[in-house]
Order: structure tokens, then sequence, then C-alpha cells
């Protein structure tokens, strides 16, 4: 009996969810007001996550791949999903340079157990490599994108000027139904 009692115990001790780990001290992000987010710095390998997660390293750390972050402290790989800019463009151009390697990030990780999916995403607000002095600002993705496309030029967010954004709505509209689908709402051009 004393035995089924220890193993008792010692079951419920691993089933027990184990608190989450505290990654807001020492960090500066700026809030974004967003639900479930708290602010959370940490050491990370940046990794390619198909190569990671799938196992399809044959491209890794290719241009358009997505990557991701994989803590030291816990080996948990973090998807981060946005940088610091006020559009919600991806992390990816700002961590490409630091793809296998060990870097220190600040940002804002949205955590909440209890919802399917908001867990382990993180906006990526400053990087740098591991232990050094200066932070770099994670804000890449309009720069690299107007260097894509220099016909895009003019004012607006730049989903509106993209080549790409664009020729889809030409193709089957804002609703993605068809031209024809938005008569009945006199959407305008």
């Amino acid at each position: 009996m004393k035995h089924l009692k220890t193993f008792a115990a010692a079951l419920a001790l691993v089933a027990t969810p184990l608190a989450a780990q505290d990654f807001s001290e020492g960090s500066t992000a700026k809030s974004w007001n967003l639900y479930a987010e708290v602010p959370a710095t940490f050491e990370a390998e940046v990794v390619d996550i198909l190569c990671t997660v799938a196992g399809d390293c044959a491209n890794q750390c290719a241009e358009g791949r997505q990557l991701g972050l994989v803590r030291s402290a816990d080996n948990v790989l973090v998807y981060p999903n946005k940088n610091s800019q006020s559009s919600f463009n991806g992390a990816a151009y700002d961590l490409h340079p630091y793809c296998g390697k060990m870097v220190d990030v600040d940002g804002l990780l949205i955590e909440d157990e209890d919802i399917p999916g908001a867990t382990n995403i993180y906006l990526v607000q400053k990087i740098k490599d591991a232990g050094a002095a200066e932070w770099a600002k994670a804000n890449k993705w309009t720069k690299v994108w107007a260097a894509k496309h220099p016909e895009a030029k003019g004012k607006g967010p730049w989903f509106r000027r993209d080549p790409r954004v664009n020729a889809i709505i030409a193709d089957t509209g804002h609703l993605g139904q068809g031209l024809s689908a938005e008569e009945a709402y006199e959407i305008t051009r």
C-alpha cells in the first residue's frame, strides 16, 4: 500500500502542469495591448521551423522560410510571428541573418494555455547576438519589401501598393469571390 501511495503521489506530480516560466525580467518591450501578451526577453537559437519540426532541411535558412526561436532556458520552440513595426509584418527578415546562431531577443510573448494556438507566439521587437551589447530593432520587413518592389512607390500601407496583392484583387476581388460578388457591396477601388 505504501508503494501505491508513493506511485500515486509521483503520478500526480507528473500530471500537474508546470507553471509557465517568467521571461519578463529585464524586458523593455513596448505593449501592443494584445490579449495575453507579456514582455519577454530570452536567449534562443534561431532555427528553420520546417527543418526543426518536419525534417525538411534541404533549403534550411533560405529566404522565404519561416524561422523560429528555440529558447535556451527550456528548449521550447517559440514562433516569432511579428516584428516591431506597426503593421503585422513577419519577423523572418529580421531573424534571417542569425539563422543557426544564438541570439538574445526582447519582445512580447502571447501565452494562454487555455486557448489552442495562443501559446509560444512571439512579437520580436529587438534582437542581438547572444551576449552582445547593442540591440538591433526588428523592423526590416518594409525596407526589404520596398527594395523588392521599387515600382510600388506612393503613400499608404505597403499592401495597398503591393503588385502581388493588387493582381489577386484584380482577379478575384477584395472578398476573394470574384468581382461580380462585390457589386452588392459597392466596393470602390
